[in-house]
């Protein structure tokens, strides 16, 4: 089974999110997602300063199996990109929910947390794969 932190939101499309207290939120991909896609060879992310909006492809995630669109769970303007997964993209699968997180956004609308799945919630959309 899957390791799913209780503190985090998800997306249906496998994204979990942590807010701070700056309303920054983190952005990384699930642990179930990682062991679907297989080791992680290469990362695209986002560039800094960038206007992204819940819904869009903003990053690719590709393992030896395959390529995947990584959405942004929320819309904001993009602060900062995990520049170690350039390096080292098998930290998304060593790391998904620490050192493997994605990017960071500010947040335009924090009420878009709402349309998102808590730990619970994301674990039944998984069982049901």
């Amino acid at each position: 089974m899957s390791n799913i932190p209780s503190e985090l939101k998800f997306a249906t499309s496998h994204e979990w999110v942590s807010v701070d207290s700056d309303g920054i939120a983190t952005v990384g991909i699930s642990d179930h997602a990682q062991g679907l896609l297989g080791d992680m060879v290469f990362v695209e992310l986002p560039d800094v300063d960038d206007e992204i909006s819940a819904g869009d492809d903003v990053a690719v995630a590709e393992s030896v199996k395959a390529a995947s669109d990584i959405y942004a769970p929320v819309s904001g303007t993009v602060v900062e990109i995990n520049e170690e997964l350039e390096d080292a993209p098998e930290l998304l699968n060593s790391d998904a929910f620490g050192e493997g997180w994605l990017f960071k956004v500010k947040l335009d609308d924090a009420g878009e947390l709402e349309n998102l799945l808590d730990a619970e919630g994301y674990k039944n959309s998984i069982d049901e794969d």
